[in-house]
């Protein structure tokens, strides 16, 4: 018997195609979250956690291999890894500070993708830089700034940016918008298709 809901399908499996081909080998968490619910957890490689929610039915918080659980998209779940999960989580859906149209938020991603590119191929005032350093000082920049109302200031950077666009959950067209969500140490952006957060300041390994 298949775990998850044929209307979910097709959700989840974009899902994990997508962690899959930025990390073959990164575990999916799977968390119930209420009747006929189970949202999906997994980790990028520059230390954000994206998630997406799908109808399912899960008898427990558990993880799994993403290739795996690929695999088993129409029938059981496979071996569990839990003890291969080693971040903590927010609290979800957090409180929500402002809204963002997407094309905002993919404008700003692909002009810092394009900026990337050009310092690869032409250095940083005519020196060469390495491409880790370019990758750090990519996803360490901050393009967006919002203020709660208690005059907080909270800084969204790209390593936030770069997860939803390569995840696929947000676009540029017209009416899709992006909210900026906090809970805790934790900042998010949350779009249509699913969320990306990350937890400044601090490390989010299970301590």
């Amino acid at each position: 018997m298949a775990w998850i809901a044929e209307s979910g399908r097709s959700d989840a499996v974009a899902f994990l195609t997508r962690v899959a081909r930025l990390d073959p080998g990164a575990v999916v968490r799977l968390r119930p979250a209420g009747e006929g619910a189970v949202t999906l957890w997994s980790r990028l490689p520059w230390g954000v956690l994206v998630c997406r929610g799908i109808p399912a039915r899960v008898a427990r918080d558990r993880t799994v291999s993403v290739r795996d659980l690929l695999a088993a998209v129409d029938g059981e779940l496979p071996t569990s890894r839990d003890t291969d999960w080693r971040w903590s989580l927010p609290a979800v859906p957090g409180a929500a500070v402002e809204r963002i149209p997407g094309a905002d938020v993919v404008r700003v991603g692909r002009a810092a993708a394009q900026t990337v590119r050009t310092a690869a191929a032409e250095g940083v005032g005519g020196r060469p830089v390495g491409s880790r350093m370019l990758r750090d000082a990519l996803l360490d920049h901050v393009p967006i700034v919002v203020t709660t109302e208690g005059e907080r200031r909270i800084p969204v950077s790209q390593r936030l940016v770069q997860a939803v666009i390569r995840m696929g959950f947000t676009s540029s067209g017209p009416g899709d918008f992006v909210d900026v969500r906090i809970s805790g140490p934790w900042t998010a952006l949350a779009c249509a298709y699913g969320s990306a957060w990350h937890r400044a300041g601090g490390s989010p390994l299970i301590g």
